[in-house]
């Protein structure tokens, strides 16, 4: 055939455009793209091979080759596989989205469609050749052809292409890469193979390279005739579980993160359906240092074909489950011209949710194992767990909605019995007779929340309260309300009732109490003016003096602190300054006679203190220390 020169199509030149003004943010995408696409056609021969043994030829063994030449300053990626007519040269790299595989597909159906499975539908990777090279060079021969019916194809990536017939013994396809300047790091074994090993580690092909010696002599490394292969050629996620051991899970893990301390908990599946993807997911026994960057692209890996494509721990995972790690296989997700970012898609969705219940399910079987056997074992895992990432965790709650009441029950909590590992479960198992709300405190400490005074009620009466301690509690408890049915209820937020535990003699105790004292609280109402917005009696005090609360609806000290410490502005509130009528201290406050002025500083005092003791910050300390002393020397 004569040599011919043919425009491309226009939507071509565009992309062409695109490529070569970084359309992929990594330059040695080229590389995977192009292996992908060699893969491909190897599994196209196999395929159609099925009906006809005889386009094997005489070189039944599918690969994939890499070479390369530091003088000529070329890449050949070259493999064995069906291969190129003329006519299909022309039109599949002179038009976009064609790189024979979409079409090929759509030949297809019935038993041929799912049999077919392994084959791709990308049709532009072939162009990101053009990254890296100035001119591309395509010598095929398509299997079943004569050698005489061989095509090259060759263009500098502008508006045209040449393309004319050869003399090819070989079947299949060698791209030809002409380096541009300036990219000479590609010629290189070593940044070859870390690149084959990064992105294409796990195709099922073997993918060779030429062995390198050191020459003395020439004092540099030079090719040999013999070849090796340089991927692994199996990925282990493929494989039926019953055929993979635990060390080769956990070896891969380490492979995978570059954490040598065995993973907590794996699972391994294959999800068929709709959408068809398998996912190896493993869980770290350590938190990363940036764990708290919710930002940080990561954990799991998204492969099509066992190609490495992206990692995207929110696409393929919510945030909360950030700390995830491993892979999600799938022959049939949409990605864009880049394939570098997901389009959002009933699949993508599919996968997400899919992906977030199989990893609860094994948070699930860790906390509450029906195993007698490993039971003691697994619930060590999960408080390990925990320790490392409960806080985190706790973000789905928010998050995610669908999910909340499953991850209800893998919370785990301090509590005034336990100081560690309380589930809701236990708290509700361990409910008071008559007892119908779940308590709780929140403060920046288990000391704090220990010796809070607003617990000493609840102490008194063996009344168990949850004390949460993390940062993230205050907003999980804004979207959390109540579990198995029983009330969420802050000891710190509104006046305290105990309901049925509490007796009645008490409750009018309390009144009474109330109603005699109702003088002096007017006066220390009028003492603390701008600072509380009431001051009344409670029973929630035993041994201190007082307390402060907030109404309810209003957002609670502990929380304002943590968004000033955050620098952003909490909503002017002025808190409840609660008072034990038994106390000494209240009972010399109330003696003090009209008029002087040790009422308003004892009223100040009593305040400041209630303050700290819930571990807040006094706006004027010199003040309180002023009163402390006058109040000493009097």
């Amino acid at each position: 055939m004569d040599k011919k020169t043919l425009s491309f199509q226009a939507e071509v030149k565009q992309l062409l455009h695109l490529v070569t003004h970084s359309l992929y943010s990594n330059k040695e995408i080229f590389l995977r793209e192009l292996v992908s696409n060699a893969s491909d056609a190897c599994d196209k021969l196999r395929f159609e091979a099925l009906d006809n043994a005889a386009l094997y030829e005489d070189a039944p063994n599918l690969e994939v080759r890499i070479s390369y030449d530091k003088d000529a300053r070329r890449i050949v990626i070259s493999d064995n596989g069906i291969g190129l007519s003329e006519t299909e040269a022309i039109e599949h790299l002179g038009t976009i989205a064609k790189s024979g595989t979409k079409e090929f597909m759509s030949k297809l159906d019935g038993e041929q469609a799912r049999d077919a499975n392994l084959i791709g539908q990308f049709g532009v990777g072939f162009y990101s050749g053009y990254i890296v090279a100035d001119r591309i060079t395509v010598e095929s021969r398509r299997a079943g052809l004569g050698a005489d019916q061989g095509v090259r194809w060759s263009s500098e990536g502008t508006g045209d292409f040449e393309v004319e017939g050869i003399h090819r013994e070989r079947r299949g396809t060698d791209v030809i890469l002409h380096l541009r300047e300036g990219e000479d790091e590609f010629l290189s074994l070593w940044r070859l193979k870390s690149i084959v090993g990064k992105y294409s580690d796990h195709i099922s092909l073997p993918i060779l390279m030429r062995k390198e010696e050191w020459d003395s002599e020439a004092g540099k490394h030079v090719q040999k005739d013999e070849w090796e292969t340089v991927n692994k050629a199996a990925a282990l996620w493929s494989r039926s579980k019953s055929d993979v051991t635990d060390a080769e899970y956990k070896a891969f893990y380490e492979q995978l993160t570059y954490d040598s301390t065995p993973p907590l908990s794996y699972t391994h599946n294959r999800v068929e359906g709709r959408s068809e993807y398998t996912q190896l997911l493993y869980i770290p026994a350590k938190a990363p240092f940036d764990l708290w960057n919710r930002d940080k692209r990561g954990g799991v890996k998204l492969y099509v074909k066992r190609v490495f494509i992206m990692d995207d721990a929110e696409a393929l995972m919510p945030v909360y489950l950030r700390f995830v790690k491993g892979v999600i296989d799938s022959a049939d997700l949409p990605l864009n011209v880049s394939r570098e970012l997901l389009q959002e898609s009933r699949d993508v969705k599919a996968i997400r949710e899919g992906s977030t219940k199989r990893v609860l399910s094994m948070l699930e079987s860790l906390a509450d194992s029906s195993d007698e056997q490993t039971a003691a074992d697994d619930k060590a895992r999960y408080a390990a767990f925990w320790k490392e990432f409960g806080s985190v965790l706790k973000e789905g709650i928010g998050e995610d909605h669908a999910n909340q009441e499953r991850l209800a029950k893998l919370l785990r909590f301090a509590s005034t019995q336990a100081d560690e590992g309380v589930s809701f479960a236990d708290y509700v198992a361990r409910m008071k007779e008559g007892q119908e709300v779940i308590y709780y405190i929140t403060a920046d400490t288990l000391a704090a929340a220990k010796n809070s005074p607003q617990l000493e009620i609840f102490k008194k009466k063996g009344i168990e309260v949850l004390l949460l301690t993390d940062r993230v509690d205050e907003w999980m408890l804004s979207h959390l309300h109540e579990f198995d049915g029983h009330e969420l209820q802050s000891v710190a937020k509104g006046a305290v009732d105990l309901g049925k535990l509490q007796d009645e003699d008490e409750k009018k105790q309390a009144e009474a109490a109330a109603e005699s004292f109702k003088p002096t609280l007017e006066r220390i109402q009028k003492a603390l003016e701008g600072r509380a917005k009431e001051v009344r009696v409670t029973t929630r005090l035993v041994d201190s003096p007082a307390c402060l609360v907030a109404e309810e609806g209003d957002m609670s000290g502990h929380l304002a602190r943590l968004l000033k410490q955050a620098g952003q502005s909490a909503p002017a509130s002025q808190p409840v300054l609660e008072i034990n009528a038994e106390h000494a201290l209240v009972r010399k406050l109330a003696a003090i006679p009209d008029g002087e002025a040790r009422f308003d500083d004892l009223s100040q005092v009593l305040f400041d203190n209630a303050l700290l003791a819930e571990g807040g910050h006094l706006e004027d300390p010199a003040a309180h220390v002023r009163r402390i002393q006058a109040l000493l020397l009097a």
